[in-house]
């Protein structure tokens, strides 16, 4: 049972690391800072007429690629064992990060997603459902309640997560279905972070975590 969980251990760190890297290229694509690259060149209209846009969009890009590397720190045994307060100071980063930066500014930009209504309402409830769950996380565990903040923080991070598998449906429903655009954006709008969550639930009820 020990050798099995090692190696799903082992697993979810290549398979973390893998899409970190991903994700780290992405935003490398905007360094340095432009109103015209990448994702924004179909986002002109917010970008000149909403001033607060693009800073947002800015905070919102780079703080989520170092929320990421929390799965590297959080959720391992061997930190949690031999650095204690390493882990909860890199918890804090975490969400403070998540709860100042990142969460607000994707709340934010969930305003005004493709897609129309049904992706504004998946992105903002998202974002909120994430800043909750990082809030309560923090409030748990100053109380001492050890198992709810471990699993208020698989929720908070299966919400980040979706920063990958939001990609991933979109690679696949373009590449099985070819789907009008605005109807990829209403399906990996819910389809980036509610799988991620159901999977953390039932891995909590079924006390897989």
């Amino acid at each position: 049972m020990k050798k099995r969980l090692n190696y799903f251990r082992l697993i979810w760190l290549v398979f973390l690391a893998y899409f970190f890297v991903l994700m780290l290229q992405i935003t490398l694509k905007y360094i340095p800072a432009d109103s015209d690259i990448a994702f924004l060149q179909i986002k002109q209209t917010e970008v000149t007429n909403i001033k607060p846009y693009l800073p947002i969009f800015y905070i919102h890009v780079y703080s989520a690629i170092f929320v990421l590397l929390a799965g590297f720190t959080q959720f391992n045994p061997w930190i949690l064992r031999k650095y204690k307060t390493f882990h909860k100071r890199a918890g804090y980063l975490y969400a403070y990060v998540v709860l100042l930066l990142a969460a607000p500014s994707g709340i934010f930009i969930g305003f005004y997603a493709n897609g129309g209504f049904i992706a504004k309402t998946s992105f903002i409830l998202l974002g909120l459902l994430w800043f909750w769950f990082t809030l309560k996380a923090i409030v748990v565990i100053r109380k001492g309640n050890i198992l709810m903040h471990k699993q208020m923080m698989w929720r908070s991070y299966a919400l980040a997560f979706s920063a990958v598998t939001l990609r991933l449906w979109k690679v696949i429903l373009v590449y099985l279905f070819h789907p009008p655009p605005m109807d990829v954006y209403q399906i990996i709008a819910w389809l980036g972070w509610i799988p991620n969550l159901l999977l953390i639930e039932w891995l909590i009820r079924n006390k897989k975590l």
